[in-house]
């Protein structure tokens, strides 16, 4: 998930997400373990960035395989 999924332990606040290219960022200093079969993690996102980079990610992917846009 490299590009796509990060992980951070600083001490951040939402709005240092702002135009964070990932898709989610891991906040390795809020997950916790809770017993043998749960993991309480916090994701920070700034959705609509993300998404948008997800889809030139798509857009350049299907450019690379050959996907004509104009047909």
């Amino acid at each position: 998930f490299h590009g796509i999924v990060d992980y951070t332990e600083l001490p951040l606040v939402s709005t240092d997400f702002n135009h964070d290219p990932h898709s989610a960022i891991v906040d390795g200093t809020q997950t916790r373990v809770s017993g043998a079969h749960l993991i309480k993690t916090l994701v920070w996102c700034d959705n609509e960035w993300g998404f948008a980079n997800r889809m030139l990610d798509t857009t350049l992917a299907m450019a690379a395989i050959g996907f004509r846009f104009d047909a």
